[in-house]
């Protein structure tokens, strides 16, 4: 969410950032224009109010003095007037709480700016390749991961289909312990080398936790909700995020760096017809998440520091990919600046996204209410900066790892880091 101050002192800067990630002129303008003219209305309001309060004060002490006078018409008016001012700021609190409320739902909805170096663009294809790893593998007989799961025996997608629907995958033998070994793997690299701290976080948020990152209200029809109002976590982003929530933290004590290896629910909702094929894009899927909670000044250098921290898991699995920076138009809602890393998968013939490490500055810090307090400002408070990434999605860094290492007669060999934790199994062959 961002500052209603800030908006009021640079309206333009507010109308050119929404323009450039997308909106028309008219559009940009008419947003700010209606943050202003509610603040307008909840300060004059509050204006009204204090003078009311004010008056009743003042009323009230003359109620005493027409009393001790005994100036009993007076102080029957007077009596009057305090009881119609009450009614009045009854009706003010109750106006003012509407007014705050039709503010902030005005601002829930409104993204973040962009940063400057952030690339202009409508979408995906004006994203700026950053660097590229490792020299993607190309063979004529290279098959797409659900081809050589279905043919290992070790992927089920029909029966799956038979238990939830579509969007949903049963994975066993080898590539179920391949998988879990994967999230093993990413949980020890970023808690023992990277300095994050495990968290087993709740699947299960209440609404206020989905605000805090912005899921809420703009993404509702992307998320599961349970039947007693609860969210399933789209990310553990989610919940990571919002540990620090209505909080207020030390400079010192920052940054606080979590992970946490979950299960995400999403209902993908706008992407009918999109990979429907495999287990690209799942209703369920295991992702390892990178939060970090900084300082003002420490942002931007988290940001590159998570970035090498999700590539390292890429760089140990011997994967070939590219890092890509998003353009105005494709970055998240909640985003300043993201980078996405893109593997490259042989059966596909092509880089498909596997992590997404976003800089929010304070735009969710504000929707929690999460503050730090300065070194050497004992009395003033800022709002946390926040960082999240995946460190990296497991389903996807499975696919990978099983187009990149698979061999001509369908088997996938295991790489070697993930040798100790597969018991022994370093080739996967059919069941």
């Amino acid at each position: 969410m961002l500052d209603i101050k800030w908006i009021r002192d640079n309206p333009e800067a507010l109308k050119h950032a929404l323009m450039r990630r997308g909106q028309s002129a008219d559009l940009a303008e008419a947003t700010a224009s209606e943050a202003i003219r509610l603040d307008d209305a909840r300060r004059a309001n509050i204006k009204s109010l204090q003078e009311a309060q004010e008056r009743r004060n003042a009323a009230s002490k003359e109620i005493g003095k027409a009393k001790a006078t005994k100036d009993e018409a007076r102080a029957a008016e007077l009596m009057e007037e305090v009881a119609r001012i009450k009614s009045f700021i009854q009706d003010g609190e109750a106006k003012e709480r509407e007014l705050d409320a039709a503010l902030d739902a005005a601002l829930s909805v409104i993204p973040n700016p962009p940063l400057d170096d952030v690339p202009d663009g409508p979408d995906e294809s004006a994203n700026v390749e950053h660097h590229r790893f490792g020299e993607p593998r190309q063979f004529n007989w290279a098959r797409e991961h659900f081809e050589l799961g279905e043919g290992l025996g070790m992927m089920d997608f029909e029966r799956a289909a038979k238990l939830a629907g579509a969007r949903f995958t049963v994975v066993k033998s080898h590539l179920a312990r391949l998988e879990r070994a994967l999230g093993q793997f990413m949980i020890n690299l970023h808690t023992i080398e990277h300095g994050y701290t495990e968290v087993i976080p709740p699947l299960m948020v209440r609404d206020e936790v989905m605000y805090g990152t912005g899921q809420l209200p703009k993404f509702a029809e992307d998320l599961f909700k349970t039947t007693d109002g609860r969210w399933l976590i789209p990310t553990a982003e989610v919940p990571l995020t919002n540990l620090v929530r209505e909080e207020i933290l030390e400079e010192k004590d920052l940054p606080l760096r979590f992970t946490a290896l979950t299960p995400c629910f999403r209902s993908e909702a706008g992407s009918a017809g999109r990979d429907v094929r495999g287990m690209l894009r799942q209703h369920q899927f295991n992702k390892v998440e990178l939060v970090s909670i900084t300082a003002q000044e420490k942002s931007i250098d988290e940001h590159e520091r998570m970035l090498a921290c999700a590539e390292e898991v890429l760089k140990r699995l011997g994967l070939a990919y590219r890092v890509v920076t998003l353009c105005t138009g494709d970055m998240g809602f909640g985003s300043r600046k993201t980078y996405d890393i893109e593997v490259w998968l042989p059966g596909q013939k092509k880089f498909r996204e596997i992590s997404s490490c976003s800089v929010c500055g304070d735009f969710q810090g504000r929707r929690m209410n999460a503050r730090y307090r300065p070194a050497g400002e004992p009395k003033g408070t800022r709002f946390v900066h926040t960082l999240n990434g995946s460190g990296v999605a497991v389903g996807r860094a499975l696919i990978a790892v099983m187009e990149t290492w698979q061999n001509e007669d369908g088997s996938v060999t295991v790489p070697d880091v993930l040798l100790p934790l597969m018991g022994g199994v370093a080739r996967i062959e059919k069941l």
